[in-house]
């Protein structure tokens, strides 16, 4: 009887914190920020189309899905800028054709012009508008990763 108490307790804590994920969680700390980095406000995306679907989201809303909560991070340094975008929906993410096209266009792929590269996981869903070799996008990147699996 202890024994399935305890495994109750533990699957209660596994699954609480599998599913009580915030954008807070996923957003870098400033302990996190890569040398040479600053935070700067607004939006420093490399590309117009991803800060447009941060922006109008809620346009979006019929083919995305209804949002929860977005949240930015923008990051400047002498090489590099970009801004991280965060959105949670009320269900899982469903747009991804979409996001693709909007981002990138008939290629589907990210370009030099168009570097963005997002990850979907469940509800969540992060674009990262940095140039290829970004240090502020691989720590980011490496945390959501960790915390989303």
């Amino acid at each position: 009887m202890k024994i399935r108490i305890q495994l109750s307790v533990l699957l209660l804590l596994l699954t609480t914190n599998l599913f009580s994920q915030t954008i807070a969680e996923l957003k870098l700390k400033p302990k996190e920020i890569p040398k040479g980095y600053t935070l700067s406000d607004g939006n420093n995306c490399v590309s117009v189309q991803a800060c447009t679907f941060y922006n109008d989201i809620e346009t979006y809303s019929n083919i995305v899905g209804k949002v929860k909560s977005k949240a930015m991070q923008s990051f400047k340094s002498r090489p590099d800028s970009g801004s991280i975008m965060y959105f949670e929906f009320e269900h899982v993410f469903k747009g991804e054709r979409f996001l693709q096209g909007l981002l990138w266009g008939k290629g589907g792929q990210p370009t030099d012009e168009h570097p963005e590269e997002y990850i979907v996981k469940g509800k969540f869903l992060i674009v990262w508008s940095f140039h290829p070799d970004s240090a502020v996008r691989e720590k980011s990147e490496a945390k959501i990763e960790t915390i989303l699996q």
